[in-house]
């Protein structure tokens, strides 16, 4: 595995995280803050530098009703000429607690940097259920954009399954829904049965996309589907899930639980960096969404003969100080 010159974790008690490289030069990142209460943003010339950006609160749950409570997995997209993040958020009331009601919204800056100006609620975005959905991600292929998210179908067994779909603009869904991922492997479906947290990176003539399954203990851990980049994407023959995981906990290296990853680049363009959480203990007093110790890891992807995604191992935690002295 190639060794990446930054430290780990490089910021502590973020999960689901997200690191984006925009034209300006500028990395973005965003993820779940430990209180799930708002939505922060920093940005750095590198990707080390994030670890000290000053962050900006740029928008807060809301007293009640909808986007009340639980948020969970921003994401930050530049779609269009415009700034967009997708999060997952809980509905509460005097008789909802809402912790697994999640739905699936979208903020909108038509600012050059999305750090300042003003961030506007589009909504929700519609599928065609009422039921917990959340992890949303989005790609554009071949000059179409698609959706991808996780959600619970009425109809189905288990907690959450994958789901794709072409997009209107980008908060609205249009045409068909496509289920392309049910938890069916037994990594997928310890504690619960989970399909959540898709990713998709472009590369050797496919298109690869990661997701995480099992419940968010040290079980938590990465899949993989691939589909030709010639394919049908909204097909769900077109994706092929790999049998067996492709990231997991590594005792020997004190990573327990990798998952809910994003894609980067390196600042020189030629490495794709893997943006994932994990911990750096297995054992967990109370509910794991609730231990606030899922911090962000980044680590270089390396490429197989054959032109598939080798995500190795975990590496161990590390210090700054440590790296200068290596």
């Amino acid at each position: 595995m190639t060794n990446l010159n930054l430290p780990n974790p490089l910021i502590e008690q973020r999960a689901d995280p997200c690191i984006y490289k925009h034209s300006d030069g500028f990395y973005y990142f965003t993820g779940s803050v430990p209180e799930y209460d708002r939505i922060e943003l920093r940005r750095a010339s590198t990707i080390e530098g994030l670890r000290t950006a000053e962050t900006k609160d740029i928008w807060h749950k809301h007293e009640s009703g909808k986007m009340s409570a639980n948020i969970w997995a921003p994401e930050i997209h530049y779609i269009d000429g415009k700034w967009y993040i997708y999060f997952a958020a809980a509905h509460t009331s005097e008789t909802k607690e809402g912790l697994f009601d999640h739905r699936m919204f979208v903020l909108e800056n038509d600012s050059v940097n999305p750090l300042e100006g003003e961030w506007i609620e589009k909504g929700q975005i519609k599928t065609k259920w009422e039921s917990f959905a959340l992890d949303a991600t989005s790609f554009e292929h071949r000059g179409t954009r698609y959706y991808v998210w996780a959600q619970k179908d009425p109809e189905i067994d288990g907690n959450s399954n994958l789901y794709i779909s072409e997009m209107e603009n980008a908060w609205t869904l249009r045409g068909e829904q496509v289920c392309i991922s049910t938890p069916e492997y037994d990594w997928e479906k310890i504690g619960f049965l989970v399909n959540e947290g898709a990713a998709v990176l472009k590369k050797n003539g496919r298109i690869f996309m990661t997701f995480s399954g099992s419940a968010t203990d040290f079980n938590y851990c990465m899949g993989l589907l691939t589909a030709d980049e010639d394919s049908d994407l909204l097909d769900p023959k077109s994706w092929v899930k790999t049998p067996v995981p492709v990231f997991v906990t590594s005792e020997e290296n004190g990573q327990y639980g990798p998952g809910h990853n994003s894609f980067t680049v390196s600042e020189d363009g030629t490495q794709d960096l893997l943006v994932y959480h994990a911990r750096s203990y297995k054992e967990i007093v109370g509910d794991p969404l609730y231990d606030p110790n899922r911090h962000a890891r980044v680590q270089v992807v390396e490429w197989n003969e054959d032109g598939t995604p080798k995500f190795g191992t975990p590496r161990p935690d590390t210090t700054a100080e440590e790296l200068a002295h290596s």
